[in-house]
């Protein structure tokens, strides 16, 4: 299998460019960068594809600038993967720390789950493991019951993984690190690895998306917040069915 790795870059992010090309560097790993879209360069006039009424439904707020672009920055990669000649890409965002047996651990756990679409490689948390089966290196991969995971800083995706999402995903309804692991919608095979490949770097702790207070600030509270939490017991229900298909 041929195997790209797209690194997501914002133009004004030039020391983690840097500190994450010289790590690949060291290691002999082949990357390209892809110019993240900078949303907060954008008024909310000229967001494109994008179902407010979904998005403030399932959210309970407002759409954060950077989440924005996030969003708009991993379509990108997708498409930029079904264009190219490779069969699969890790697509991870610029925080991250490479570790020296990335490609040969990803690679293990494509041969070992030939029929997955998606396999996240970092989660915040990973509650309620179901186990599928495991690489030849030793990696557990399955499915979550409790969820969502948090984060897409790291995940390989096949090209008809990404042909299958960005059908699917055109029009933002959630943040991008909760529409992937949506696979009951956009008909993807998601599955995760129990144990994280990878680290973040110590600068992830500088959000590029948003701060807690940030979030807050566009957060609905009381009757106006009611459906959100009506959906999120349905998407709750969802990801059980969808776990427990394993």
């Amino acid at each position: 299998m041929k195997l790209g790795l797209y690194v997501i870059n914002l133009d004004s992010s030039i020391e983690r460019w840097r500190a994450i090309r010289a790590k690949a560097d060291q290691y002999g790993m082949p990357m390209m960068r892809v110019a993240a879209v900078d949303g907060r360069q954008l008024s909310q006039r000229e967001y494109g594809d994008v179902d407010w009424k979904g998005f403030l439904r399932h959210g309970g707020r407002l759409i954060l600038a950077g989440e924005y672009g996030c969003y708009r920055s991993h379509i990108k990669c997708l498409s930029m993967l079904v264009e190219s000649d490779f069969d699969a890409a890790i697509v991870m965002e610029d925080d991250v720390e490479v570790t020296a047996d990335l490609i040969e651990r990803t690679t293990s756990i494509i041969d070992a789950v030939r029929n997955a679409d998606v396999v996240k490689l970092f989660n915040h948390r990973c509650r309620g493991f179901r186990h599928m089966a495991t690489s030849a290196l030793g990696d557990e991969i399955g499915r979550c019951l409790h969820g969502p995971q948090g984060s897409a800083a790291c995940y390989v995706i096949t090209r008809l993984g990404a042909e299958k999402m960005l059908s699917a995903l055109q029009h933002m309804a959630f943040p991008f690190d909760v529409a992937l692991e949506r696979g009951w919608h956009h008909g993807s095979n998601v599955l995760t690895a129990k144990r994280n490949l990878v680290s973040l770097m110590t600068h992830s702790r500088e959000s590029l998306i948003g701060h807690r207070a940030d979030y807050r600030r566009v957060k609905f509270f009381g009757p106006k917040r009611l459906p959100t939490h009506v959906l999120r017991v349905v998407e709750y229900w969802r990801r059980v069915r969808y776990a427990l298909e394993l």
